[in-house]
């Protein structure tokens, strides 16, 4: 990374040089959503970090109405052309709900509120800012899934991923972290690939 390149500007340098353009979403993503949302109707979902739109695109050709957030201005402008596509190719959605996709840039490390029970899923992948872990249970609806998917500290004896422990997991972490003020539903430490630690869990409806 250049000298004195904030986390913005790399990102920034990133996609303008043509790196993260995969349209492709983490197996993980669709088999969470097999198994706990595929018979819940299309709503209201939030990609953390969602960068050129990967996910929040899978969640938008299912018909949901997905905000995505990001720092980098140029991955926020791609994922808006990438959502543009979609749904010029699939009239029968975009005429649905208006409007079903936005984008954002937000300054994560800032830890801002992502809002209050305004969710029915977030989604977060391969992001990993433990100030904003309460933000994310509040901005999930009662019953609301939150899907989170990031490295593990092993991951730095693989190729690929973050090289700072400040963006890596310990063992369990994950887990912890969220099982007081979430129902857990699923948890798994993943090294087939990637050394990833993953979690769906749901809101529970405390009024």
């Amino acid at each position: 990374m250049p000298q004195n390149e904030d986390e913005k500007d790399r990102w920034n340098r990133k996609y303008m040089e043509g790196s993260h353009h995969s349209l492709d979403p983490e197996p993980f993503l669709c088999d969470a959503f097999q198994r706990f949302l595929a018979r819940t109707p299309p709503g209201t979902a939030l990609d953390v970090a969602g960068g050129v739109g990967r996910h929040a695109l899978w969640l938008l050709q299912r018909g949901w109405k997905v905000k995505l957030i990001d720092i980098s201005d140029a991955g926020v402008a791609l994922a808006r052309e990438n959502a543009a596509r979609v749904l010029a190719s699939q009239p029968e959605v975009s005429a649905t709900i208006s409007p079903l996709f936005v984008a954002e840039v937000v300054d994560l490390n800032a830890a801002p509120a992502l809002g209050d029970e305004e969710f029915d899923v977030v989604l977060v992948f391969h992001y990993l800012q433990r100030e904003l872990f309460p933000a994310l249970v509040r901005a999930l609806k009662p019953h609301g899934f939150l899907i989170y998917q990031t490295y593990l500290a092993a991951q730095t004896e693989r190729p690929g991923g973050p090289t700072n422990p400040k963006y890596m997991l310990q063992p369990d972490e994950l887990l912890q972290a969220f099982s007081s003020s979430v129902r857990v539903l699923h948890y798994r430490e993943n090294f087939s690939d990637k050394a990833v630690a993953e979690l769906v869990a749901q809101k529970p409806d405390l009024r």
